[in-house]
């Protein structure tokens, strides 16, 4: 059961205006833990209507694996095809994604995959009719689908996270976030009395964007750093 969202529209503001998913999240004293707990987020989250990116997708795409995943691995937002099935990294980037994971040794049954915003950001491509490409969702978006994010790392806990590409590190460390300094490194933080690994690398889109030359040398550097992950569970 969602939370109470007419709270963030006081005085008759449209809730979307307020850029805050908190109030659609189930009320704390509703939530469970486990997989249960993820299920009632994802039943809430398909209702969200914090910032006005849900109006122009087709459906929200929430997280999925289990809530005793050892890896959390987040990623920017929905693609194309994310949007139309409803499930985040189902497209070329989800198959690289899974290629590199059987190649460092992490198995997929101990991962949870999200993307730090929820709804596919999107215009039409010129001169391509109705192809339709995404937009990197700017800081204020980020921020009022950061408690989806939150409440899904709060179940989960992690022994280690990954974080796929630039947008997702500005989610959750700041507009500071510079993900070619940061990727393949492993650093501590605490959350909540307890420690999380943290591991940044590419968005495995960035590899199929890569031209023919230089695509092998960036798979490479890819498959690298989620190695760096494997150690950690190690």
């Amino acid at each position: 059961m969602a939370g109470k969202a007419g709270k963030s529209a006081a005085g008759g503001e449209r809730p979307e205006e307020a850029y805050d998913a908190a109030p659609f999240l189930p009320e704390a004293e509703r939530r469970v833990s486990g997989n249960a707990g993820l299920e009632a987020l994802r039943r809430a989250a398909a209702g969200c209507r914090g910032c006005p990116l849900h109006e122009n997708a087709t459906q929200t795409v929430f997280g999925t694996g289990d809530a005793h995943a050892r890896v959390f691995l987040v990623g920017e937002q929905p693609g194309d095809q994310e949007d139309r099935r409803g499930a985040p990294f189902v497209g070329p980037a989800g198959r690289m994604l899974d290629r590199a994971l059987d190649e460092a040794g992490i198995d997929p049954a101990q991962t949870y995959v999200t993307n730090a915003v929820k709804h596919f950001k999107w215009a039409y491509e010129e001169g391509r009719g109705k192809r339709r490409i995404h937009k990197p969702p700017t800081l204020r978006e980020m921020a009022a689908c950061g408690p989806w994010l939150a409440a899904e790392l709060a179940l989960t806990e992690p022994e280690v996270l990954v974080v796929l590409g630039a947008t997702a590190g500005k989610a959750l460390f700041g507009s500071s976030f510079r993900v070619t300094k940061e990727r393949g490194t492993c650093t501590e933080r605490e959350v909540h009395g307890r420690t999380e690994r943290v591991v940044p690398t590419i968005h495995p889109s960035a590899i199929l964007r890569a031209g023919d030359d230089d695509r092998a040398e960036v798979y490479g550097g890819f498959l690298a750093d989620l190695q760096v992950a494997a150690r950690v569970l190690d």
